[in-house]
């Protein structure tokens, strides 16, 4: 069965979101095609899609190679963020659907409980399906893939500390569904950008000059099973 290239795509994109990938190694198609189980094509189609995206550059007698944004870069991805997050936010509250505020609100009841318990670990994934879903309530596919690899980039290039005070963090998130609810956009738009910008601080570069990088890929790992993944 022929895997999709998009398929290969997220697989390649998570790898380097992980850090298996050193920044400024080569990403040769034999060797991404052994790693997870497919042909060379849907790899050269899929390393297309993530240099269009900024995960990968191409270099003259190295070929594809994991891209190395600056310090710079990386702030802008920050400031990006703080500027369409409330924009998304504000079009949700225009064009959300019901079942986009029944996931919202679940998701909200879910980070409550938990940050009364301290579960940082499914904090942290509970806030990345909040904000996935409040772009996708936007009605904007450009808008919300532009978010989804902001979150991607940001991930990659960022550790993020959890917050100091998780229930008021998550009171935040209610606010911005409450809003989105009624309706009232400007008021998403405002909860949001007060949001975005009190997290903002707590994102610490993964890397500065010569710091710690992540170990190369070697060629005798084990290949990556792609048969399960979601499409």
């Amino acid at each position: 069965m022929r895997i999709p290239a998009h398929s290969v795509c997220t697989a390649v994109r998570d790898d380097i979101v992980a850090g298996v990938y050193e920044r400024g190694s080569r990403l040769t198609e034999e060797l991404l095609a052994r790693r997870y189980g497919v042909s060379r094509v849907p790899v050269r189609e899929a390393l297309r899609t993530l240099e269009a995206e900024g995960f990968v550059v191409t270099r003259r007698h190295a070929g594809a190679c994991v891209a190395e944004p600056t310090e710079q870069e990386a702030g802008d991805l920050l400031e990006m963020r703080m500027l369409l997050e409330p924009l998304g936010a504000s079009r949700a509250a225009q064009r959300r659907t019901e079942a986009h505020l029944k996931v919202l609100r679940g998701l909200v009841r879910l980070g409550q409980e938990r940050a009364r318990r301290g579960s940082s670990d499914d904090l942290r994934s509970l806030g990345g399906w909040f904000h996935e879903t409040l772009a996708q309530a936007s009605g904007s596919p450009a808008l919300t893939s532009m978010l989804t690899q902001l979150r991607h980039k940001i991930a990659w290039m960022y550790t993020v500390d959890a917050p100091v005070d998780p229930m008021e963090s998550w009171a935040e998130h209610g606010a911005i569904v409450d809003a989105v609810t009624r309706g009232d956009g400007e008021r998403a738009r405002a909860i949001t950008a007060l949001h975005t910008e009190r997290s903002t601080p707590a994102h610490r570069l993964r890397f500065t000059g010569g710091a710690e990088r992540a170990d190369r890929v070697r060629t005798s790992q084990p290949p990556v099973n792609m048969s399960g993944m979601r499409h």
